[in-house]
Parts: C-alpha cells; sequence; structure tokens
C-alpha cells in the first residue's frame, strides 16, 4: 500500500490530514490523485459514496491553486447544500497549512449578499450548487474566466435531480480550455452524455464495477405481506439494539406516517422530506448527526447531502423505482472501511426487482427471517448485559453513594439483583412479544405464475387506461383534499419521482405541495391539492420537456374522497410546506441525548 507522499502530495497538504486521522490513501485516492498531479487529461472516476472522493480530487486541486492569483480557479458542482457545506468544510481543513488559500461554498437558502461579499474580497475555490451559482452569474457578480478545473461531485445525482440544463448554462460559461473531473457511483446513460459533449479523451478511473455496491455492504430481504411491513420494520430495530439507520420511504407523505408511528411506539426517530422548511431539515440532521437519533425516516431527495460514515444499517421500506437508487441508498452505509447492512422489506410482487438489483450490483440478497419475539428479546437482554460489563465506573464521583445502596440491596442476593434489573428493563418488551403473533411469510408465486407479478405486472398496468385501476379495486383515488393529475410523461422520457417534482415547480410560479406520485413505463400519475389542480394543468399543458409537448389532465376518479379506502382509519399528517406546528412536535420528542426504547 502507498503512501501519501509516493502519490506526491504536498508536505503543507500531507501535514493537514495527517492531522485528521488520514494514515494511508483509498483506492480510489490511490488511483486519481497521482494522475491529477502528473496528467492534465479529463477524468471520469466512479466509486461508492463515502470511498473518499472529496479527498481524491481536492487534494492534487489544492496542490495546483496558484495562491497569488485572487480569482476562481476551481469550481466544484454538487447536488445539495449540505453536500457543499461538507466538501468546503473538508477542502479548509486540508488547505489549513496553505496560507493565503479561500474556499467559498455557495447555496441557497442562506443571505447571498455575503456570498457576494466574499466574492468581491477574492476566492480561489467555489463549491456550489448549479442553482445558487446561476443566480450568482444572473447579477455578474462571480467570474468564472479564469477558472481551470471543473469538477462534478455525485454528477449522477445532479442529473436525477434534474439540474441538466443548469450544468450546460454553468459549463458555458468556464473557458474551453479548463480541465473537467467528473465523480459519479453510478453510470447511467445521461452521464455518458455529459462525457461526450464536455469533455476531451477522459480517462475512466472504476474502482469496483459500473454501478456496483459497495464490498462492505450485506444485502438482506425480508418478504412479508404489505399489511405487515411495519410490523416487521418495528421487529428488525427490535433485532438490532444499537442501530443507527435511515430507513427510505417512496413519498413525503408515507415517510410522515411511518416516523409518527415509531415515535409514538418509542423508537428514537425523526422524518426528513421535503415539506419541512430548511431550519427543520438542518435540525433533524444535526441530530442526527451527533446520533441524538437512532432512526431517520427519509425520502431519497431529502436524504441527499447527508453524509455520515458510521451507519450500521440502511432499511429499505419499499424498493425504489430507480435501481440505480438503490445502489446510493445501500452505499450509505458500510463506509469508510466499515461495514453495514442493506435491508429491503418487500412483498411479492417486488420479487423480482431484488433479482434485477442483484444483477446491477452483482451481488446476491440474503433472505432474512423475519426475528421471532424470543430471539429478540434475548438479543436486547445480551445487549443490557454487554452494556454493564463496559460500563466505565468513576469511583471517585459515586463513592458516596455507594455505602447507602449497599445497605439497601444488603438483603438481596446477587441472582436477585440481577433477576431485578431484568424485570426492570424488560417487562415491557416481553410482555409485548409475549401476546405478539409470528409474522406469516407469503409463499412466493411459482414461476408459471410470475408474468404476473413485479415488472411485468406494472408493464401490464402501463398498458392499461388513464383510470389507474391499480389492484382492480376500481380507480385509485387520490387524499382527500388532493386531485390526482394523469401526465403523458413516464419511465421512457426519463421521469422519476424526483425530476417530476422539480419539472412541476420549475414550471408553477410558486412552490405547490405534491403528495402521490406514480411512474409508470410512459405516463405518469401526481396528487396536487385541488385549489392548485387547474393552475397546474394550465402551467404545464402545452410546454416542451427533451422536445415533447406535455399533457396534463384530471385523472378519471382522481379527486379526493373521503370513502377512499385505502385511507380508511389511517391518521392524517399536515402537509403544509411551511411546517407549522412541527416545532411543537419537536418539543415533544425526545431532544435529549441518548437512545430510546420502544415502549410496548
Amino acid at each position: 500500500m502507498k503512501t501519501f507522499e509516493e502519490l506526491g502530495v504536498a508536505a503543507d497538504i500531507r501535514r493537514a490530514i495527517e492531522e485528521m486521522g488520514y494514515e494511508n490513501p483509498m483506492p480510489v485516492q490511490e488511483e486519481v490523485i497521482p494522475y491529477l498531479l502528473g496528467e492534465t487529461n479529463d477524468v471520469i472516476a466512479l466509486a461508492q459514496t463515502g470511498t473518499g472522493k472529496t479527498a481524491a480530487f481536492g487534494l492534487p486541486v489544492l496542490q495546483k491553486i496558484n495562491v497569488k492569483k485572487n480569482v476562481p480557479q476551481a469550481l466544484i458542482l454538487c447536488p445539495t447544500r449540505e453536500l457543499c457545506l461538507q466538501i468546503a468544510g473538508d477542502l479548509a481543513e486540508y488547505s489549513k497549512y496553505i496560507d493565503n488559500l479561500r474556499v467559498l461554498p455557495v447555496y441557497g437558502g442562506s443571505s447571498i449578499d455575503s456570498q457576494i461579499k466574499s466574492l468581491k474580497r477574492g476566492v480561489q475555490i467555489i463549491v456550489a450548487t448549479p442553482g445558487r451559482l446561476i443566480d450568482l452569474i444572473n447579477r455578474k457578480t462571480v467570474d468564472l474566466e479564469a477558472v481551470k478545473y471543473v469538477i462534478l461531485d455525485e454528477a449522477d445525482e445532479m442529473l436525477n435531480m434534474g439540474f441538466t440544463e443548469s450544468i450546460d448554462e454553468i459549463l458555458s460559461k468556464v473557458p474551453k480550455e479548463r480541465f473537467m473531473l467528473l465523480f459519479s457511483a453510478t453510470m447511467p446513460k445521461e452521464i455518458a452524455k455529459i462525457t461526450k459533449k464536455y469533455m476531451n479523451d477522459p480517462k475512466e478511473i472504476t474502482i469496483g464495477r459500473k454501478n456496483e455496491g459497495s464490498s462492505n455492504v450485506k444485502h438482506v430481504y425480508y418478504m412479508v405481506h404489505a399489511k405487515d411491513k411495519y410490523l416487521a420494520l418495528k421487529r428488525i430495530a427490535d433485532y438490532y439494539p444499537n442501530i443507527y439507520g435511515i430507513i427510505f420511504c417512496r413519498t413525503r407523505r408515507e415517510t410522515q406516517e411511518i416516523a409518527d408511528k415509531l415515535i409514538q411506539d418509542g423508537y428514537n426517530a425523526d422524518s426528513l422530506h421535503g415539506d419541512l422548511s430548511q431550519a427543520q431539515r438542518d435540525y433533524v440532521m444535526q441530530k442526527f448527526r451527533i446520533r441524538n437519533l437512532q432512526l431517520l425516516v427519509a425520502t431519497d431527495v431529502a436524504a441527499r447531502g447527508l453524509d455520515v460514515d458510521s451507519l450500521t444499517h440502511v432499511i429499505n421500506y419499499g424498493l425504489p423505482d430507480d435501481i440505480e437508487s438503490y445502489t446510493h441508498r445501500s452505499g450509505r452505509t458500510g463506509r469508510a472501511g466499515k461495514t453495514g447492512t442493506s435491508i429491503a422489506i418487500v412483498h411479492v410482487k417486488e420479487k423480482s426487482k431484488v433479482r434485477e438489483i442483484e444483477k446491477i450490483i452483482n451481488k446476491k440478497f440474503e433472505q432474512g427471517a423475519i426475528p421471532s419475539g424470543e430471539a429478540i428479546c434475548e438479543k436486547q437482554l445480551f445487549n443490557l448485559v454487554d452494556r454493564i460489563e463496559k460500563a466505565k465506573v468513576d469511583e471517585e464521583e459515586i463513592s458516596a453513594l455507594l455505602p447507602s445502596v449497599y445497605r439497601k440491596l444488603d438483603w438481596l442476593e446477587k441472582e436477585d439483583i440481577i433477576k431485578r434489573i431484568v424485570a426492570l428493563e424488560f417487562n415491557r418488551l416481553i410482555e409485548y412479544y409475549k401476546g405478539a403473533e409470528e409474522i406469516e411469510v407469503p409463499r412466493e408465486r411459482s414461476s408459471s405464475s410470475r408474468e404476473d407479478s413485479g415488472f411485468s405486472r406494472r408493464r401490464d398496468r402501463d398498458r392499461g387506461d388513464r383510470n389507474d385501476r391499480g389492484n382492480g379495486n376500481g380507480p385509485r383515488v387520490a387524499e382527500k383534499g388532493y386531485s390526482r393529475l394523469f401526465i403523458n410523461l413516464g419511465r421512457t422520457d426519463n421521469v422519476n419521482p424526483a425530476t417530476l417534482m422539480g419539472m412541476v415547480n420549475d414550471y408553477m410560479p410558486d412552490k405547490i405541495s405534491i403528495g402521490r406520485i406514480d411512474v409508470m413505463q410512459n405516463f405518469s400519475f401526481f396528487e396536487v391539492k385541488e385549489k392548485d389542480a387547474q393552475k397546474v394543468i394550465k402551467a404545464l399543458n402545452k410546454k416542451e420537456e427533451k422536445g415533447r409537448r406535455i399533457s396534463v389532465e384530471v385523472a378519471q376518479g382522481g379527486g379526493g374522497s373521503s370513502n377512499d379506502r385505502r385511507d380508511s382509519g389511517r391518521p392524517r399528517f399536515d402537509r403544509n410546506s411551511n411546517g407549522k406546528g412541527r416545532q411543537d412536535k419537536d418539543s415533544r420528542r425526545n431532544g435529549g441525548g441518548g437512545s430510546r426504547r420502544p415502549k410496548y
């Protein structure tokens, strides 16, 4: 294994990264750093999130900056505010011993005036989200004429979020002689288009196989009936007492619903989705980063940019439509050389999706057995014993209290004390699982009936009419207060829930609340509040998206209905994007540190 010195990293940078705990380069760093330091070609680096990509491009770029020139020489584009801040923070630490080198994060949600002032004072490296950078370009407050290096970090994520046009506009403002570095976890077709359009004979460096999952991640699926998914989730969380993970849901509504159920059941959880304000997002993410939360329930879009190296588990409460999204989800665990587990809770119809994912990531899923109540109680008990064994005892702090404790418990034998500790800690857990029925595992369909499962079932639905009949129980109807709209764009148009949300809000003058989204092969359905339906139809109809004229209309049976059988008995949650009332809820949650055991 080579050292950073052997890779050619300068002494002042090595001094900084050694203080940060960097000892030996990770594989992507070992491949990329010497190439960027020694050559001037464009580079495509394909590696999973959490493999050290920031240092791979950051160290050589820092080394090539001319600090005597007080103008932007490197531009790093990334998809989210959180990732922007993380990269800028890492670069600042790497360059702490390089005098007069300044790095500026440029992102939405903060004062643009302060960013303009920093640009006027002079910076050499800009780390930016596309939207805010275009705003600064339009105000003529940022000069990119001297940029020599353009880095697209998490390029596949930026394309998934609909930033293609923004990237086009930004790259038109930088010199054609610049060098371009593209870092991505996966290699979809859209990335290939960017490389052809903007890169000059790029060198491709692949760590692992293209689109392959991390080698440190174990993949497990649990097969359950759809009605038992939440019960299975609770058992999985109970079986891993020290779990620290993200639960991915498909929609904002499902995310909030699952988070609220977990909180009500005593789990140390919270939600992260697009209906939260930026301040609320920051608050939740900070709690999660410092481990005041064990479980974060999130949508794919909301979790982008949340960078935590020590996640033990990623749980897919539902598998994503876009298989590449699974790679991103699972890549959030098993990072920085640690191991992790990616769990999928699936029903029979999703079995074919599991097989498709296996082909993409080149790894097999294990089929897990839902833990029994007895196994859970035993696991929790041994975790308590382990905590007792490893507890640090400060004799000076507690010595004055111990004599009275000894006198109080003197009449009990050691075995009696242990029994009482176990009873005190686990009576409710044992009682809950003693009366709980085991979760029934559905029988998988035989190969002769697979035509009606998974992707083929969805293809059959796609051939259906605009009634969106779903499971055959009549037209699927919108949530009460929402209208269900049809749009003539689907997966063949590279539409996914994130790009569809972005498209709607791009054409609308004001941000609107979007509910359930169902993306089919050739068309899609999405829900908006009834008061916004006609405005959305008017705003989108006859517009063009990638050369195709958009058509939007109310889906048959798509209005809100108080008789919606799917939602009967379910609690309703405030979906207002301003998040009013959220602070009251947060104040009732466990704001302090430490983990909370579920209540039963």
